[in-house]
């Protein structure tokens, strides 16, 4: 017997982020991706006791540290499309509060990625695909990614 579908936005693995102030998360989210709630169910005092939010074609779900739910940021890698979004995305994001982690730059797996961390303590990597890369050059590259040569 098949089930329900998945809601919109849902893939087979949706992230969730337990963090302390989830509200200023989602303004965040907002205001650095162009996130848009699409539900939200609010907890005691004004906290988020849920909220799921659109970023692009993915749903991040996220609420409120609480007794019995500790908290538990994330590492999230946002795909943007192209290197220049990246440089952009990431201006946003730093003008909406993020820290950064590390600024714009182009890495040996093909990537421009830049890092920031929101103030929930969730890690962002905002990421284009710049160079196409076979395994087999990935695997001849990995010495120097991880320092090793």
């Amino acid at each position: 017997m098949a089930g329900y579908p998945r809601p919109e936005g849902h893939h087979s693995l949706t992230p969730a982020s337990i963090v302390p102030n989830a509200s200023k998360v989602i303004a965040f989210l907002e205001e650095a991706f162009g996130a848009k709630v699409v539900d939200r169910y609010e907890g005691p005092g004004g906290s988020v006791a849920h909220a799921e939010v659109l970023i692009s074609d993915s749903v991040l779900m996220i609420g409120d540290a609480r007794p019995g739910l500790d908290a538990m940021p994330i590492s999230i890698s946002y795909y943007v499309p192209g290197e220049e979004t990246v440089d952009a995305v990431y201006q946003r994001a730093l003008q909406a509060g993020a820290t950064s982690i590390s600024p714009p730059q182009d890495e040996l797996y093909g990537h421009r990625t830049a890092t920031v961390k929101d103030q929930g303590g969730n890690r962002w990597s905002i990421s284009a695909v710049v160079e196409q890369l076979t395994s087999e050059e990935m695997h001849r590259r990995m010495p120097d990614l991880m320092n090793l040569t």
